[in-house]
């Protein structure tokens, strides 16, 4: 039987208003999805054996959202990452926008889709759809923006391993023109969160596949340049490497960076517990970020210290700052307005295959 669908508080924001926290199931895996921020608060499911764990970072109450922005499972807009200079020319319009990263604007500006209650829509054991009105000038946006997002949980094809599919899907409607480049940003810990303790950093132990030739390089404000080869870099992950290979070595200290997708997928797999992640996205790209930020200071589920290095993101999106990039280097266009309305569908497959180690 299918279980009945949980909705229940997970703690108030200090203007008093609730926050839900909606939970999914379907076979052996778990979602809790919580109304602030649209975000993913648990994603349970199982390894190899059978044992059942966390694979996302989080926490365990509301408060610990409140007073941390990590990003920890949250959905990021109205842009996803790094917009240079905090400014946008829209239509021949300047529009200064919200800086919260030094003269940045950061995965939306100081009060971005994270930092927001969604309204709960609808819900069932296995779906829940959030909306969310982003007015005109917020963080210094133009256009009102309407946004849909549903997360569903179905049964993945046998022919391909098995397990369970979380579907992310958005719609939006904005009513001028306006950049729209919305992402998810969960932490991924493959090996599940009870083995961080054994095993820290193991983000850098999964081992990555990515159809990607090309990257962007980026400066030490991290806003991209031109895109440019994969080849003889640490960002060449046609095949399967782990990013261990390039930090350990002293190449790279992070990676958080954009690999511009040849083919709309990505595979993350941790052999210690054979838990595996197929990433399939309709962007044209994916950010790559090993966590190097987290710097300890930031407790996590269980009181777990959370350190650089622990989980990964894969963050499907444009390219960032693309809409103040040359026009000749090729960045996808992210305007959308009244004629062209936003969608964004990616789909996250769950398995377990045999451990490598």
């Amino acid at each position: 039987m299918t279980p009945r669908p949980q909705v229940q508080i997970f703690g108030h924001l200090p203007d008093g208003r609730a926050v839900e926290c909606v939970t999914l199931a379907l076979d052996n895996v778990t979602v809790r999805i919580m109304t602030f921020g649209a975000a993913v608060q648990a994603l349970l499911c199982p390894d190899a054996d059978g044992v059942v764990d966390d694979i996302v970072l989080g926490h365990d109450t509301l408060d610990g959202y409140l007073a941390h922005r990590s990003f920890f499972g949250a959905t990021i807009g109205r842009v996803a990452n790094r917009i240079a200079g905090g400014q946008v020319v829209v239509q021949g319009r300047h529009h200064d926008l919200s800086r919260n990263e030094g003269t940045t604007c950061l995965h939306g500006g100081a009060q971005g889709f994270d930092r927001r209650l969604w309204k709960l829509l609808d819900h069932s054991a296995t779906h829940v759809t959030l909306s969310l009105t982003s007015p005109d000038g917020d963080q210094g946006f133009p256009g009102q923006v309407d946004l849909q997002l549903t997360y569903d949980l179905r049964a993945a094809d046998p022919d391909k391993g098995g397990g369970v599919v979380l579907g992310l899907s958005y719609v939006a409607q904005t009513d001028a023109p306006t950049p729209l480049a919305l992402t998810h940003h969960s932490y991924f810990a493959l090996a599940g969160g009870r083995a961080l303790a054994a095993r820290p950093k193991s983000a850098l132990e999964m081992q990555i596949t990515a159809p990607a030739a090309r990257y962007l390089p980026v400066g030490p404000d991290l806003i991209p340049h031109a895109p440019a080869p994969v080849g003889a870099t640490p960002f060449d992950f046609r095949n399967m490497r782990q990013p261990l290979t390039a930090i350990r070595s002293g190449l790279l200290a992070d990676y958080d960076h954009c690999l511009c997708l040849d083919e709309g997928w990505l595979r993350l797999c941790d052999p210690g517990s054979g838990r595996c992640l197929h990433l399939q996205t309709d962007q044209p790209a994916v950010q790559l970020y090993t966590g190097g930020q987290l710097s300890g200071a930031v407790s996590g589920k269980g009181g777990r210290a959370y350190r650089a290095h622990d989980a990964l993101c894969l963050e499907p999106q444009p390219w960032p700052n693309g809409m103040n990039m040359p026009a000749h280097w090729g960045a996808p266009d992210m305007i959308y307005g009244p004629h062209r309305p936003y969608s964004q569908k990616m789909q996250l497959h769950l398995f377990a295959q045999g451990r490598q180690v």
